[in-house]
């Protein structure tokens, strides 16, 4: 089980991406376009500094819904291996079968 606070920490970056997508999308924009003088995108790109860090999409880990896992995560399913393998074994996840050979 991963802590607490690793976990509460990831949900409110996610939160913090959710409300500053749209400025840090029209700052980036406006960053990108060649066409502006160079004084407007260097103050777009001084906008987008001073933003929290945490609001960038790239700061979210994916973590395991189950547990909280970081690490062999897959996106398909939102959890972890182990996770998977837990609720494969007890039936609780439709059209997984415990195999042995």
């Amino acid at each position: 089980m991963a802590k607490v606070s690793a976990v509460e920490k990831n949900k409110r970056r996610r939160k913090t991406v959710a409300r500053d997508a749209e400025k840090r999308a029209e700052l980036k924009a406006i960053i990108k376009n060649q066409e502006l003088p160079i004084e407007e995108r260097f103050r777009a790109s001084l906008k987008l500094a001073d933003m929290p860090r945490d609001g960038s999409k790239t700061r979210i880990r994916n973590r395991c819904e189950v547990s909280g896992r970081p690490r062999a995560y897959y996106r398909k399913l939102g959890m972890s291996r182990i996770a998977l393998r837990d609720l494969g074994n007890t039936g609780k996840v439709p059209g997984v079968v415990k195999s042995s050979w």
